[in-house]
């Protein structure tokens, strides 16, 4: 493109500190150097780990570009990038895979050494490429998507099927996957189980996708809100229920209805008391317990190690425990073969100038939206009080 080695002056979403809105910006965005990629945005979403910055709730320095559910065209690549070219159709990847480090080359980690989780907001080089009205602009978990061009190192960015459409496989960036990986590569559901999903927003909804494929034989849903309940019937659930439809505990309901049989649980909200629950839930002695909802910072969780004494297995994951440059890719083909249907995540369009109208939608627990492929416009997907990666609402 005539646009390499050269600066681009861009709109961009910028967040001059916390608690204030986004104010779109021209902003330089700095050619990539060596081993980056300059990717132009087609579609973006927003998650609730991007409205945490604005609360204060996760670490960023300031001004910064938040977003890190997306999908782009390769502008231009710095010396020495191999996996990507000028024109390939790709996703930027909030955890990186370096395919160097501890946790890349063991076959069941993926919490790459390059992740950006404390809010360093730099490249690899410990610069940004980001300038605003002569003054540096931070970058975010990798990624950066709230702008017209970002840059990434090549570890942060994964080439997809040209044909894919950016407004739907955006989603793969983030939340769909975090949800089904948890399914498919973390929980290891087997055919012919039986799951339970606590908390039915973006993410749940993709666990329940993901339980689905792999075989399950009963899903059952779970969430206080009961509108949510359709849509959860829609993706794969079998039956939902609603905690306030009882006086006993939501494990001691669970096991009449299953006759003690629950082999999954998976905890979809980012609260501990349901962490603790979805513990109870599962089987006493083979039961799967995954918590998939970030917990709240600086919290602790007390519980009776009872529950795991005889026998359950509790476990954590990151992207669904999914190594980003590999699976991303898989996914989005499996996509494009109608394994899964993203059209379930997606409500409504808003033009990305009205970014802030998206927060606060996303902020009154309000479903939104999908997008168009122009970077005039982005993706606000799934369910607002449960998206991506970040720790999440309160169920109401």
């Amino acid at each position: 493109m005539g646009t390499a080695g050269k600066v681009i002056k861009c709109k961009a979403a910028v967040l001059w500190d916390q608690k204030k809105p986004f104010s779109i910006e021209e902003i330089e965005v700095a050619p990539p150097k060596t081993k980056e990629v300059r990717i132009k945005i087609l579609a973006t979403g927003i998650c609730r780990t991007d409205d945490h910055v604005i609360k204060g709730k996760m670490v960023s320095k300031f001004p910064v570009i938040v977003g890190h559910e997306a999908t782009g065209i390769v502008e231009s690549i710095g010396e020495g990038v191999t996996t990507v070219k000028p024109g390939d159709k790709v996703i930027p990847l909030f955890l990186p895979q370096c395919r160097e480090c501890n946790a890349c080359c063991n076959p069941d980690g993926n919490l790459c050494i390059r992740s950006d989780i404390t809010g360093r907001g730099v490249l690899a080089d410990g610069t940004t490429r980001f300038t605003c009205k002569g003054k540096p602009v931070y970058h975010f978990m990798n990624t950066s998507t709230f702008t017209e061009y970002t840059v990434v190192d090549e570890s942060s960015v994964a080439k997809i099927d040209d044909t894919a459409p950016p407004e739907k496989v955006c989603l793969i960036g983030c939340g769909f996957s975090t949800g089904y990986g948890a399914a498919v590569k973390t929980g290891k559901v087997k055919p012919g189980s039986t799951c339970v999903v606590f908390g039915l927003g973006g993410v749940g909804l993709s666990v329940i996708m993901g339980c689905k494929s792999a075989g399950a034989s009963r899903i059952i849903g779970i969430d206080l809100n009961k509108d949510k309940f359709e849509k959860a019937m829609t993706v794969g659930a079998t039956e939902c229920i609603s905690p306030k439809d009882s006086t006993k505990p939501i494990s001691e309901v669970l096991s009449e209805m299953t006759g003690n049989n629950v082999g999954y649980t998976f905890e979809v909200i980012g609260r501990l008391d349901t962490m603790i629950d979805a513990l109870a839930s599962c089987h006493m002695n083979y039961g799967t317990s995954v918590v998939v909802g970030a917990p709240p910072s600086a919290k602790m969780l007390t519980y009776d190690p009872m529950l795991l004494f005889t026998g359950r297995t509790w476990k954590g994951c990151v992207f669904g425990g999914l190594k980003s440059r590999d699976d991303v890719p898989k996914l989005v083909t499996e996509f494009l073969a109608k394994k899964f249907d993203l059209d379930q995540l997606i409500t409504h369009v808003l033009p990305f100038k009205q970014i802030n109208e998206g927060f606060e939608l996303l902020n009154s627990g309000q479903r939104i939206e999908k997008n168009e492929d122009t970077v005039e416009n982005f993706v606000l997907d799934g369910d607002t009080k449960r998206r991506g990666a970040g720790p999440a609402e309160p169920l109401e």
